[in-house]
């Protein structure tokens, strides 16, 4: 699609014109980042819930998402005059839309045809489809699924969520034709793709709060700035105190990044899930990752603080009982042996008491490690999707990854043993099939 041609016919300037293209029946295009929090004019288009609808047979509004973590997120993206359900759970869902059907339902696109199929969703309540930001699904084998649905609500209004429409050229005229455009179009005077603002650094993580916490302080133990900026979203409004690192919790626009730059602290560091880092390629360059600190440099570490625990305990001279309960032990072994049996115990202990041993910075055997998954087959789950989630949410390389056996009730994933730490960290709280995920290392490893 030529995106000089949507400038001219098609641009509307404001969000009132907007919504009065919706109201003629017209279909609107909501430029907006890929991340429900920078989505507000979805809400100022959308008519208010009504009392009146309290009694409907189902939502108005459906949120068509490209995967299970962004469907999550909408609930705590909504307005607080909307009731929305995020589609986390199958069974949850159809009981939440047969008890009290809320004023829109995000899911994911498997998850919306799973419950039209089970006729857990009544279609001809819904008057609105938001499809969210289809850049991420009109390439993946779900643009199938979508073009379904959409087929199956052919009356209702279509407000497209997109970071850059001149890509979905195909997917717009045949689900959104002649659509308005809301926002600002990332293109130049000439009608040319806007160039990138500046130089970035990112992290790649899932988008849970707990996660984005361990990043921070990850990044600022590398970075170690005296005078930062953690921004957390809202404009940039001057004058700002001076600063030394800036560090992005969401993914900005390119007004808020553009700002974010010109505050000459160097290039920003920008928290990122997988499917975001497209759009910050559009943005920022040179576009770089930040080399935080991976599982082997932590057990490097570890092993280096118990050396000086070590060492000052030796130093301190207060371990002659310690001596004595040993000594028939150095008689018949090699004192060296004797105390990498002992912390080899220590290990031990510390793994039958249900925490994770650190003592040594153990990591387990150079190779794969097995990390247990709570979803299985009877989540629908496949090796496909575990991939997906470590690749996406965690930030794991294919070649990370090993052998996926999918059972009935769980699952288990090898895992590259230098990154198997920071997989089970973040796979815990990810959303698979509905299903939020339990990750631990496997007993049996």
């Amino acid at each position: 699609m030529d995106l000089l041609a949507l400038t001219i016919e098609e641009r509307v300037t404001t969000v009132d014109e907007g919504r009065a293209a919706l109201e003629r029946g017209r279909h609107v295009v909501v430029v907006a980042p890929p991340a429900p929090d920078q989505a507000g004019d979805l809400w100022r288009l959308l008519a208010p819930p009504t009392p009146e609808r309290a009694g409907s047979s189902g939502p108005s509004v459906v949120i068509a998402c490209p995967d299970e973590a962004c469907a999550a997120a909408w609930a705590a993206a909504a307005r607080p005059d909307w009731r929305v359900h995020a589609a986390t759970g199958l069974r949850r869902t159809a009981q939440a839309l047969a008890a009290h059907p809320p004023d829109a339902l995000a899911a994911s696109v498997a998850d919306l045809m799973a419950l039209v199929n089970q006729s857990a969703l009544k279609l001809d309540a819904v008057t609105t489809v938001v499809i969210a930001w289809p850049e991420q699904l009109v390439t993946t084998e779900a643009a199938a699924e979508l073009d379904t649905f959409l087929g199956a609500v052919p009356e209702a209004r279509r407000m497209v969520l997109s970071w850059n429409p001149g890509v979905l050229g195909d997917f717009l005229e045949r689900h959104a034709r002649r659509a308005a455009i809301v926002g600002d179009l990332p293109v130049d005077a000439d009608g040319k793709a806007a160039p990138q603002l500046g130089a970035a650094r990112y992290a790649i993580g899932s988008s849970l709060p707990e996660h984005r916490a361990t990043l921070l302080r990850d990044t600022l133990d590398l970075l170690a700035p005296t005078r930062p900026l953690v921004w957390d979203g809202g404009e940039i409004t001057p004058p700002l105190p001076s600063c030394d690192a800036v560090i992005c919790l969401k993914v900005p626009t390119r007004a808020q990044f553009a700002a974010l730059v010109g505050l000459g602290a160097g290039a920003p560091v920008v928290f990122v899930t997988g499917g975001q880092l497209p759009y910050l390629r559009s943005i920022a360059a040179p576009l770089t990752p930040l080399a935080l600190p991976s599982s082997a440099d932590r057990a490097r570490d570890r092993a280096a603080v118990l050396r000086e625990r070590i060492s000052r305990k030796i130093e301190a001279g207060d371990h002659d009982a310690e001596l004595a309960l040993l000594d028939p032990l150095f008689e018949r072994y090699d004192p060296a042996e004797v105390a990498a049996a002992v912390l080899g115990l220590l290990g031990e202990e510390g793994e039958k008491g249900g925490t994770a041993s650190h003592v040594a910075g153990h990591t387990g055997p150079v190779g794969w490690t097995r990390v247990f998954l709570n979803v299985g087959k009877k989540d629908r789950a496949s090796a496909k999707d575990l991939v997906g989630a470590l690749i996406r949410e965690v930030g794991l390389e294919k070649t990370q990854i090993g052998r996926i056996d999918v059972k009935e009730t769980f699952s288990v994933v090898e895992v590259s043993t230098p990154v198997v730490e920071k997989a089970v960290q973040s796979l815990g709280g990810v959303t698979v099939r509905g299903r939020r995920l339990a990750a631990r290392l496997d007993r049996y490893t």
